[in-house]
């Protein structure tokens, strides 16, 4: 039996894996109470019980699974602003190695990373996991910390298989719009209430959107690859379909039969971003992965939430900005 845990499942990236891992007949562990990010003393004392509770339901013969899928990051945030996530991320680990049952049983992680932020100034016209990073922010350079973390704890925990993902931009019903970011959503959300969408970025600009649903599914998929051999693994997940910017809202405005309302500016921010982002898989060739949503579809699921969480009640504050896009 695999008992897997998602740390940061009721996030867009955490539901989905939550899902996806509930689809496939696996037990997901939850603990019983929220985890208090905002303060370092009382997180510790959660990870600790929540290690010793997830340990205590891992049997002798049983596999266990972590997806780390929290943080609060964005392109635009500052060391400061990023600090408590590699700390919740180090108190993670240091509670997990110190776990006897979690180290005598076959155990894997899967850390959710970001290729938009670490391949930003790459000069590759695609991206493979060849590529070398490109960190442009302090964003970046923080999910590379993290990363090394994750390298360091397989180092000393050959036992544990390690997948590091670094997913590209990913969308879908449900994503929070307080997280400075998110132009499919903040789009969705703007057309409906005919409110103007402020874009920092040239119409021709080029990026991968891929469905939160479709990222857990190639990105449990690809952990599970590595079964029965220990090693770390780090793997592109992304849709491989680049679009454009005009792309998506030619197709909003065909979903909506209305054309959104488009501000464009310039940003401090924006010159740190890549204009034509493409990736393309080569790890992990052989690990079956099924057909990624189309955008006409995404969007049009994107949109049918938003028009039901408009008519469920008042307007919510918009407080995005898509220079993360």
């Amino acid at each position: 039996m695999t008992l897997a845990w998602v740390v940061g499942s009721g996030g867009l990236l955490g539901s989905a894996l939550g899902r996806s891992l509930r689809n496939l007949g696996t037990e997901v562990f939850f603990f019983g109470e929220p985890f208090c990010w905002e303060s370092p003393i009382r997180l510790a004392a959660q990870f600790s019980a929540a290690v010793q509770a997830f340990a205590q339901q891992v049997g002798g013969t049983d596999r266990w699974e972590i997806y780390w899928a929290a943080g609060v990051g964005t392109m635009g945030s500052s060391e400061d602003q990023l600090a408590p996530e590699i700390r919740a991320l180090s108190l993670l680990l240091e509670q997990v190695e110190s776990a006897p049952r979690l180290m005598a049983a076959t155990g894997a992680l899967a850390f959710a990373s970001s290729a938009g932020a670490i391949y930003a100034g790459a000069p590759d016209d695609v991206i493979t996991e060849n590529t070398p990073p490109a960190p442009t922010t302090v964003y970046a350079r923080e999910k590379l910390r993290q990363e090394g973390l994750v390298r360091s704890f397989s180092a000393r925990n050959c036992r544990v298989n390690i997948l590091i993902s670094r997913l590209s931009t990913l969308y879908g019903p449900g994503q929070a719009t307080g997280k400075q970011q998110g132009l499919l959503a903040h789009i969705s959300h703007s057309i409906l209430r005919k409110q103007p969408i402020q874009i920092y970025v040239p119409y021709d600009t080029i990026r991968d959107y891929i469905t939160a649903d479709d990222a857990a599914v190639a990105l449990v998929a690809a952990l599970r690859e590595m079964n029965g051999q220990p090693r770390v693994v780090t793997k592109i997940v992304a849709s491989e379909h680049p679009a454009t910017i005009a792309e998506i809202v030619s197709i909003f405005k065909r979903i909506a039969r209305r054309a959104p309302r488009i501000v464009t500016s310039a940003s401090k921010l924006s010159a740190l971003y890549s204009r034509r982002v493409q990736y393309r898989s080569i790890v992990l060739a052989n690990c079956a992965r099924p057909p990624t949503t189309s955008l006409l579809v995404g969007i049009s699921q994107l949109m049918m939430a938003e028009t039901a969480a408009f008519a469920r009640g008042p307007a919510r504050p918009v407080l995005l900005d898509i220079r993360k896009e």
